[in-house]
């Protein structure tokens, strides 16, 4: 079975969402990320195996024990340098967009220009009196 490897920005993503809501639950988490619990528990060991999440446990308002996860101080560190990699990534992307988005439009233009030049030639042809 192949070695599977967490996602960077799943993982930024969940230690965003455990510092700003410390969900109760996998599940509370899987919903705030839009992911399946499965893979909430597999971003989950693996940021644990890292050494970037403690777990400690608790008494939920149920009565039931549950598990409380913290970002580790290498964790918050580790958070800050990806957001910085993933905000650098995202201003490069929109840049990039912005160039094909430009480009499409001066494409589109460019194009509607050329029906444009094609309708007055067209229209200038069936007025002209035929040649017979």
């Amino acid at each position: 079975m192949p070695h599977r490897h967490a996602d960077p920005d799943l993982e930024l993503a969940t230690m965003r969402a455990v510092e700003q809501h410390a969900p109760e639950s996998q599940r509370q988490l899987a919903g705030l990320l839009g992911v399946s619990v499965g893979k909430v528990n597999f971003i989950l060991n693996a940021l644990l195996n890292k050494g970037l999440l403690k777990v400690e446990n608790f008494r939920r308002s149920d009565n039931k024990l549950g598990y409380l996860y913290l970002l580790t101080p290498h964790g918050l560190q580790t958070k800050t340098r990806l957001t910085k990699e993933f905000l650098r990534r995202k201003e490069r992307e929109y840049i990039e967009l912005q160039c094909q988005i430009s480009l499409l439009r001066d494409e589109l233009a460019s194009s509607d220009a050329v029906r444009q030049q094609v309708r007055g030639s067209q229209a200038r042809a069936d007025r002209s009196p035929q040649s017979t």
